[in-house]
């Protein structure tokens, strides 16, 4: 989930979280849980009591937009088999810049297990000037490879284990 901007480089931390039938995740009222965003009027105090604190923080400002289970990514090898993919496309206000990356968290029993792995990067300049390349949307072929689309780089990338 892509969370709100304009109230500083290291808030709103985007994230990923479980989808509860009935649950209220906080928008507009509040972020990240129960932090009232004081910008919103009128205020409503009783949906922001109410507000699910998200399961798994990604950073902020990442422009975290795609997101693909690896299940069935068998041409990834096996310790990228069990969880999550994510593109992070980056962060327009912030700085310093975050995301530019896409990035594998590894699930167990249903959960986030541990911090994030990435997979692909190097996206910035080395002074952060100037971006080569934003993933955005993500898949696992039918060979069990991860696809990686960057548009700002204009290609879709192929990722799999070396032979």
């Amino acid at each position: 989930m892509n969370e709100r901007d304009e109230i500083g480089s290291d808030l709103v931390p985007d994230y990923i979280t479980s989808v509860r039938p009935g649950a209220f995740y906080g928008w507009p009222y509040s972020y990240y849980g129960q932090h009232v965003d004081t910008r919103v009027q009128p205020q409503r105090p009783d949906l922001v009591a109410s507000a699910v604190v998200p399961d798994y923080a990604l950073g902020p400002h990442t422009a975290s937009l795609g997101l693909a289970f690896s299940a069935n990514a068998i041409a990834l090898p096996e310790t990228w088999r069990h969880g999550v993919f994510i593109s992070q496309h980056g962060s327009w206000n912030r700085r310093p810049k975050s995301g530019y990356q896409v990035i594998y968290i590894p699930f167990a029993d249903g959960q986030p297990m541990a911090p994030p792995t990435e997979v692909l990067g190097n996206f910035l300049s080395p002074d952060d000037s100037h971006a080569h390349g934003r993933p955005v949307g993500l898949t696992v072929d039918g060979l069990g490879a991860l696809l990686v689309a960057d548009d700002v780089g204009g290609v879709v990338w192929q990722v799999k284990a070396a032979p």
